[in-house]
């Protein structure tokens, strides 16, 4: 069985992405291999951006063994994200 993964679609000019960042990686500090973080710059990666249909960003994907778990548009704080992670860890 795999690990659960967050793809976080973003970008460098974005500034609720820069407080996304922190929380993610207080996450991976807490969870360490028990999950994947993937970050995504929409400008440097459109099309995966449009297969995703990324409006918004920061968004953030969760998805477990390639099927779609949750789907956060905005920032999401640590209990969030725990909250959706804990059930499929």
């Amino acid at each position: 069985m795999s690990v659960p993964i967050i793809k976080d679609f973003y970008a460098d000019w974005c500034g609720p992405c820069k407080m996304q960042s922190p929380i993610l990686e207080a996450l991976k500090q807490k969870l360490g291999d028990k999950v994947e973080i993937q970050k995504i710059d929409v400008d440097t990666n459109g099309p995966l951006a449009g297969e995703y249909g990324i409006r918004v960003v920061p968004t953030l994907i969760i998805e477990k063994d390639g099927k779609l778990v949750q789907r956060i548009e905005g920032v999401a704080d640590l209990p969030t994200l725990e909250s959706y992670l804990n059930p499929i860890l």
